[in-house]
């Protein structure tokens, strides 16, 4: 099982392809508030974007995009079902951390939802730490949102 990662961007169609099967299943996790997170979530800003790829299929994906002069913040990260549960989720999380640094940053920061258990716990035991819910997340009820040093 050969493991590649690649630096990209919104163009990349694999990204686009991957985005869409996270696009459907949020759809379902979040009910009527999709919408809501939706907009949030537009790819076409994305610049720093990275694909994981299992034996050149790509499997997952995420993204940062600038949160503030010393923060990224993490987008669209993804793996595929039946790719989840081996580590490749913590690669790409890593790639995007190590990426955020070289650009200079200090932080990452994200939301997720508190519907997406496995998303929390992820997040947790990659030492991102929760703090209060930042700009458009503030009043959410159902947006939990994490901070990490880099």
């Amino acid at each position: 099982m050969k493991t590649t990662i690649k630096r990209t961007n919104s163009e990349n169609i694999d990204f686009i392809n991957l985005v869409k099967k996270l696009d459907a299943y949020l759809k379902l996790m979040d009910g009527e508030e999709h919408a809501f997170y939706n907009q949030y979530n537009t790819i076409a800003v994305l610049k720093n974007v990275v694909v994981i790829y299992v034996d050149e299929k790509p499997i997952g994906c995420g993204a940062v995009k600038k949160f503030d002069s010393s923060s990224m913040e993490v987008k669209r990260m993804y793996v595929r079902p039946e790719n989840r549960g081996n580590g490749m989720a913590q690669k790409l999380l890593s790639e995007l951390e190590i990426w955020s640094k070289e650009m200079g940053y200090k932080k990452c920061v994200l939301e997720t939802g508190k519907r997406q258990v496995e998303a929390v716990q992820f997040y947790k035991k990659c030492n991102y730490e929760i703090t209060p819910n930042y700009g458009q997340y503030k009043n959410i009820e159902n947006s939990i949102c994490f901070e990490k040093t880099l």
